[in-house]
């Protein structure tokens, strides 16, 4: 029998952070969903509310909005990997 080099379309995609979904965090600012962002598919400049800096395209970051019933796609926000995993040991930031 020859081989088949088609994926089996049939066949379920595995989910996770490469398909856009999201995992959850919790810390002591409370319970969060974030969804890492490869370089690859960072096609837009984002602003970092931890460092106040912009993300540029294709930088890997994560984004994450509150975990709770009061989140919503607006609360979501992106952050540089170290900024996000830093954000307990100082405040959010906005410069003008």
């Amino acid at each position: 029998m020859p081989r088949r080099n088609r994926p089996d379309r049939g066949r379920p995609v595995p989910l996770g952070a490469a398909t856009g979904w999201a995992r959850s965090e919790s810390g002591p600012d409370g319970d969060w969903l974030v969804r890492t962002v490869p370089g690859n598919q960072a096609s837009k400049v984002y602003r970092c509310p931890g460092c106040d800096h912009e993300i540029h395209v294709g930088v890997a970051h994560v984004v994450a909005w509150p975990a709770d019933e009061t989140g919503s796609v607006a609360d979501r926000r992106h952050w540089h990997q170290a900024c996000w995993h830093a954000r307990t040991r100082r405040r959010p930031t906005r410069r003008h």
